[in-house]
């Protein structure tokens, strides 16, 4: 029995998985993600990387532990990946009594300026104009202010 003459369906055949806006969000979500990842392994770089960069950008006085928290990762997982950005010159840090706090360097936002670069390339490679990336921020906006992208972790 086709499935549109199955009963309850109404005689309205359900849409194909793949042919949904969420299927269609993952498989360019996957193709952008692995061509900005390959674009920040020329500074080796790594998105966690980023993350943590652009929370210290706009948080100059965050500890390793809240740092942690905003990227709900360990503390042991956030020291690790500060210590690589330190090994980059990206970071460093300064101790207070006994909490650290990572700073971000000026080669640090020289990365973070060549993460931007490498994602507006992306953008540009995808045909994503300005338009197109409003209209997303704001789905994204709206979806985060309802909860809808809240996943229960």
């Amino acid at each position: 029995m086709p499935e549109s003459d199955m009963p309850g369906s109404g005689g309205v055949r359900p849409p194909s998985v793949t042919a949904t806006t969420t299927m269609l969000l993952i498989a360019a979500g996957r193709v952008a993600q692995r061509r900005f990842e390959a674009a920040l392994a020329e500074q080796k770089l790594t998105l966690r990387h980023i993350g943590a960069m652009g929370h210290l950008a706009h948080a100059p006085d965050i500890s390793y532990s809240d740092l942690a928290r905003r990227a709900r990762v360990t503390p042991q997982s956030m020291h690790a990946t500060v210590g690589q950005l330190v090994e980059l010159g990206a970071v460093t840090t300064e101790v207070r009594g006994r909490a650290s706090y990572p700073r971000l360097t000026d080669r640090g936002r020289e990365l973070l300026a060549f993460a931007a670069a490498s994602a507006a390339a992306c953008d540009d490679a995808f045909g994503i104009g300005d338009e197109l990336r409003e209209t997303l921020e704001k789905i994204v906006q709206q979806g985060m202010s309802s909860g809808a992208f809240e996943t229960g972790s």
